[in-house]
């Protein structure tokens, strides 16, 4: 998740904590709105790391590549 706060702050000019604030919220959203099963893999796909390799490979699974 930090690598999309970080592109959200370089693309808008927002401080940290204002971005951490809206990726969590367009994330919650995310959580609610999609089916069980692709919600379910969000976090996955963000990573716990934040970090590139673990959005490539959650990205990967979700869409079933390994």
């Amino acid at each position: 998740m930090d690598e999309l706060v970080s592109l959200v702050v370089k693309k808008t000019g927002l401080s940290e904590e204002v971005a951490r604030k809206a990726v969590v919220t367009v994330i919650d959203f995310l959580k609610k709105k999609l089916p069980v099963p692709i919600a379910g893999q969000i976090d996955l796909v963000l990573g716990k790391s934040g970090g590139k390799a673990g959005l490539t490979k959650g990205l990967s699974d979700l869409i079933g590549k390994k």
